[in-house]
């Protein structure tokens, strides 16, 4: 279950994000960073957040601990910035955030920065399950901290909850992105990985990932939705396994 804090300082925005995060300070003396419920995404990119980053922990990836932020509105009341006030007062309530790993830095691709295959090809399954469009050279959301990578940001995934027609041929989609994953170059053993990590997931765990979903955030209705679009696409997973194979093989 996600732990629940109460940011007590708001320390500085994160002007590289396009919904303006912040590092915050909370009631357990941790920093965060904090994803604002009123940023011009909505409720969804938060959703996509939690439940993407909770399967990426089942699976054994290195996702920064996710919790849930209450936010009283009077905490931005000497910011002088009008776009940072107005955005902690429509996000009173409850957010989200993920731990701050402090001194870690973005991935570089042209870095030829050192990623074990196992990993990277565990990641481009995962991103390719999730359908995560946000794990490009130009955008990783991939962090080095203490010589591990961390997966971060994960609020473009899931994108078939913006039109919930159709949902069931959502989740048999190839997802054709995948050929621009910033890792799969180092992703040799993605057949491999695809063998471990289908049988980590179940809809059990899709159930107690989305019924941690704030009320709030999500109509009834969708919850369900959510379950079932997950465990539609890993019954199917030889669908984006293959895309991704023949994506790889095209380096190559």
């Amino acid at each position: 279950m996600l732990r629940t804090i109460t940011a007590t300082r708001y320390v500085t925005p994160l002007r590289e994000g396009g919904s303006l995060p912040a590092i915050v300070e909370a009631d357990d003396s941790g920093l965060y960073v904090l994803k604002f419920r009123g940023a011009g995404q909505g409720p969804l990119a938060l959703v996509a957040e939690l439940i993407a980053g909770e399967i990426g922990r089942a699976l054994g990836l290195r996702v920064p601990e996710i919790v849930f932020v209450e936010l009283d509105a009077a905490l931005g009341r000497n910011e002088p910035d009008y776009e940072i006030r107005h955005l902690i007062l429509a996000s009173e309530g409850l957010n989200l955030a993920l731990d701050y790993l402090p001194g870690s830095i973005m991935y570089d691709a042209a870095v030829k920065q050192q990623v074990d295959s196992r990993v990277a090809s565990e990641t481009v399954w995962f991103d390719a399950f999730i359908t995560n469009i946000d794990r490009t050279a130009r955008n990783p959301n991939l962090l080095w901290w203490h010589k591990n990578l961390y997966l971060i940001d994960h609020g473009a995934a899931l994108y078939f909850h913006h039109d919930w027609q159709n949902i069931e041929d959502k989740a048999l989609t190839p997802f054709r992105p995948i050929r621009d994953h910033v890792l799969l170059p180092k992703a040799s053993e993605i057949a491999a990985a695809a063998g471990r990590l289908q049988c980590m997931l179940s809809e059990a765990l899709f159930a107690g990932i989305v019924n941690q979903i704030p009320e709030e955030w999500l109509a009834p209705e969708r919850r369900a939705g959510y379950i079932a679009w997950l465990t539609t696409r890993l019954g199917n997973a030889s669908i984006f396994v293959e895309e991704a194979l023949r994506a790889r093989n095209s380096l190559v």
